[in-house]
């Protein structure tokens, strides 16, 4: 047998799965009304608009890293695998400590996985099944034995607070798995997609000059922040999701029937319904968590995920299905034999 039929044949035979999950969110709770205090809102605008009831505030003192160390902790004990097993820690954030050192770093350091490579993803929305794809390739090739997927956002760091459209949506927290090989069922498919001119309809704008050949005088300082457009969003996000679906089931070749439970991205609860709509999908299927926790960026999925199998919505032997989209544009899809 050739050397590439080999490795196909071998690639096709290794199951990659979920040995573990873990998840932390600050303790600090922003309802609706407390909201109403700061901006000119209300509960009924926002649940009726989006479905949130309230979000969690990281601390003061409480960074990125911090959550993303406390998911790990978590996972790793569910998973029963010791930090120095571990061969390799992707974290997906676009709300980092700081540009290096990547908070994967970090991570590596406080749980001391001293021989994992490590580094940070940075997709959005999307990025816990980017990041998620990413260390399945790394198992089947046999550059790792097992992975810490880590999804942690500190995105209220990056949210203007005194616009109405955006700080009433998002929340921090974070969620993470410890993926390994497996004897039966695993990550049965994945997808990955990007909408790349779209990429002006959600961002986050950083207004400052910072040129050694730019006069003082005239150069400017403010914190970024996030801009979207969200009616235009919102089409794209519910066909995006559907679409995503759509594929990936067909990957893993089983039907919208055989589908036991869905796990979306929990930016508003209107997305979530209309992609059920479009799909014919009974919303019983689908977890939903965005009322207590609103939208976390990459830890929503992760975090989601979590709290779907730690309250039996996933069993032994359920196909799910993880969807999510966000901004770049991008989005992705996985089917999980559980």
């Amino acid at each position: 047998m050739s050397l590439k039929k080999s490795r196909k044949r071998w690639l096709g035979m290794l199951k990659v799965g979920i040995l573990g999950l873990g998840a932390y969110l600050p303790q600090k709770k922003l309802t609706n009304f407390d909201l109403e205090k700061m901006v000119e809102t209300s509960d009924e605008w926002i649940r009726s608009r989006t479905g949130i009831q309230e979000r969690r505030i990281a601390g003061p003192h409480e960074k990125t890293s911090d959550l993303a160390i406390k998911a790990a902790h978590q996972a790793l004990r569910d998973a029963k695998v010791s930090a120095d097993k571990i061969d390799l820690i992707i974290v997906a954030t676009i709300s980092p400590d700081s540009n290096f050192p990547s908070v994967s770093c970090l991570v590596q350091k406080a749980i001391g996985a001293k021989k994992a490579a490590a580094f940070d993803v940075s997709a959005a929305c999307s990025g816990y099944l980017y990041a998620m794809t990413t260390a399945k390739q790394y198992i089947q090739t046999g550059m790792a034995k097992r992975a810490l997927v880590i999804a942690a956002e500190r995105i209220t760091s990056l949210i203007d607070w005194k616009d109405r459209d955006t700080c009433v949506l998002f929340g921090d927290g974070s969620g993470a798995c410890v993926l390994g090989s497996v004897k039966t069922g695993g990550i049965t498919a994945d997808f990955l997609q990007a909408f790349g001119d779209h990429s002006d309809l959600m961002k986050v704008v950083v207004q400052e000059t910072r040129s050694p050949f730019h006069p003082t005088k005239t150069s400017f300082t403010k914190l970024p922040y996030v801009e979207m457009q969200g009616q235009e969003l919102f089409k794209i996000a519910v066909n995006s999701m559907a679409d995503a679906i759509e594929k990936v089931i067909r990957k893993a070749k089983i039907k919208k029937a055989d589908i036991d439970c869905i796990v979306p991205h929990q930016a508003n609860d209107r997305i979530i319904t209309a992609v059920a709509k479009k799909l014919n999908i009974s919303k019983d299927k689908i977890f939903i968590n965005i009322d207590k926790y609103g939208n976390m960026s990459a830890a929503s999925i992760a975090v989601a995920l979590y709290e779907a199998k730690k309250s039996k919505k996933i069993k032994k032997g359920d196909n799910v299905v993880l969807v999510t989209f966000g901004a770049g544009l991008v989005s992705a899809a996985n089917v999980i034999k559980w």
